[in-house]
């Protein structure tokens, strides 16, 4: 694909593309609302937890069929910031376009599996039997209810790394401004070691992009979505460099015109006559009163 039609299906698909962030931004905190509100066990107890989890199923299901909507959603936009960056830079490995499918894709699934079976688990511990700590055990023990749980964790580490990478590599050619760079290289970092419940910088950095993607960011959209090549930030000691320039040449006159020949210094009345002191008048003979 040549980069004019790089940039023809860019310019296409930026305001599907935006509405894809918006979703994900909106799916992530959904998710962790609806798994705040409700019923809550105040132990770590795995009877007790049990029974709290029955009690919560709905909300629980709700909250994994948004969290399976962020999931997929989040990587449908990494894929395409990829694609745009891979357009800027050949050499970018292809696999972060992989781990972002697999990790996105692993998350929804599992999710939902995990969410669905602690469900039944928790609906036969409530329905049947004493509801003792070896009932309660015997049901969350199998590899079935274990292995969905395993691979959230294993497909978040897969969605983190792919975040981290490709907000990197798309700040390097200058599709992200630096703020939004480093902001997403922190939410991917969040992804696996979350500081609060509430995905905030994540749905944050999704925002951010969509408004981006629709062209409407404050201080412009940077210019390598309208080059198609990459368009590297100016380092720190360039920016230093491009300032020192900048003041050289507010002092130089510009080519073409002559400089404005100085001021001269306005001319000072000449004098007519001296002053006449005390010092320089003649002294004069006085007379002799006789």
């Amino acid at each position: 694909m040549t980069a004019d039609d790089q940039l023809l299906y860019e310019t296409r698909v930026r305001p599907r593309q935006a509405v894809i962030a918006g979703v994900a931004a909106a799916a992530l905190l959904a998710a962790s609302i609806t798994q705040l509100v409700g019923p809550h066990s105040k132990v770590n107890e795995l009877t007790i937890g049990l029974i709290t989890e029955h009690k919560r199923m709905g909300l629980d299901l709700l909250g994994a069929a948004f969290q399976a909507i962020g999931s997929l959603t989040v990587a449908w936009t990494l894929v395409f910031l990829f694609g745009a960056t891979k357009a800027r830079n050949p050499k970018l490995p292809s696999f972060l376009r992989i781990l972002a499918i697999v990790g996105g894709v692993t998350a929804a699934i599992a999710g939902i599996v995990s969410a669905v079976l602690i469900a039944i688990k928790s609906g036969q511990f409530v329905t049947y039997g004493d509801q003792t700590y070896e009932q309660a055990h015997q049901l969350t023990n199998s590899a079935a209810f274990v292995v969905p749980q395993i691979l959230v964790q294993a497909a978040a580490l897969l969605v983190a790394i792919s975040f981290v990478m490709i907000c990197l590599q798309a700040m390097r050619v200058g599709l992200l401004t630096r703020f939004l760079g480093y902001l997403g290289i922190f939410a991917g970092v969040m992804v696996i070691i979350p500081v609060v419940q509430l995905p905030v910088v994540q749905a944050y950095w999704l925002g951010s992009l969509a408004y981006l993607l629709t062209g409407r960011w404050p201080s412009g959209v940077p210019k390598a979505w309208s080059t198609g090549r990459a368009e590297p930030w100016p380092s720190a000691a360039e920016m230093r460099e491009q300032r020192a320039e900048g003041i050289k040449r507010q002092g130089r006159p510009k080519p073409g015109r002559k400089a404005a020949p100085a001021p001269e210094p306005e001319s000072q009345p000449e004098v007519v006559a001296a002053r006449t002191t005390r010092a320089n008048t003649p002294k004069r003979k006085r007379k002799r009163r006789h």
